[in-house]
């Protein structure tokens, strides 16, 4: 599980993980399985066994981005520019500790 900075990034998190799921269930049909050595060949297909297939859904439908740029020296932070630390959050703990005798 991601450790998030923010509230508002778990809220986004939560909101995402149903849809890939959703994803997933929904493509179990059109994937092959190609299990890894050690794994056996199903007909059952869980989300995890979709998700390795996956690769080779996206293999066959191509990608709509262009090709990545070449690499080079970075500029760096600029001369000037104040740095900031990122805000916390506090931490919610699940339960309550019994205080100390």
């Amino acid at each position: 599980m991601p450790k998030f900075s923010t509230p508002k990034q778990c809220e986004r998190w939560s909101d995402v993980m149903p849809l890939m799921t959703w994803e997933l269930w929904l493509a179990r049909d059109i994937v092959t399985d190609n299990p890894l050595p050690w794994q056996k060949s199903s007909d059952k297909f869980t989300p995890g066994r979709v998700a390795q297939a996956m690769g080779g859904v996206f293999a066959v439908i191509g990608t709509p981005t262009s090709a990545p740029k070449p690499r080079g020296k970075s500029p760096g932070w600029q001369t000037g520019k104040k740095r900031h630390r990122k805000n916390r959050s506090p931490i919610v703990k699940k339960t309550v500790t019994p205080p100390r005798k």
